[in-house]
């Protein structure tokens, strides 16, 4: 779970840089606007997701609660989407740059 939630944390907040040839549009006149914005859409939910997770798991350490089962799975579920949404930001940013250094 730690090394799975490492390479979540590497991947999703050590994006390559943008190539110079990428061109920013306008969020109201084209979507979300380029395919960059989303991996750095999926990047920034899946942090904040994790640890959103992680915050209410200590909260109940230290403040001593017993959570249900229910809420332990939900917490965990929480945890490992948002380190998914990491990693398939991480990699989905590096193959794009990958791909753009190529040509």
């Amino acid at each position: 779970m730690m090394l799975y939630g490492a390479a979540g944390f590497y991947l999703g907040i050590d994006l390559p840089p943008v190539p110079r040839n990428h061109y920013m549009h306008l969020p109201l006149r084209h979507g979300l606007g380029s395919s960059w914005d989303v991996v750095e859409l999926l990047s920034a939910a899946g942090t904040f997701v994790a640890a959103v997770a992680a915050i209410v798991s200590v909260s109940n350490i230290i403040l001593d609660e017993t959570a249900r089962p229910s809420t332990a799975l939900l917490l965990g579920f929480s945890w490992a989407a948002g380190a998914t949404m990491q990693i398939v930001a991480g990699v989905i940013a590096r193959m794009r740059a990958d791909a753009s250094s190529a040509f």
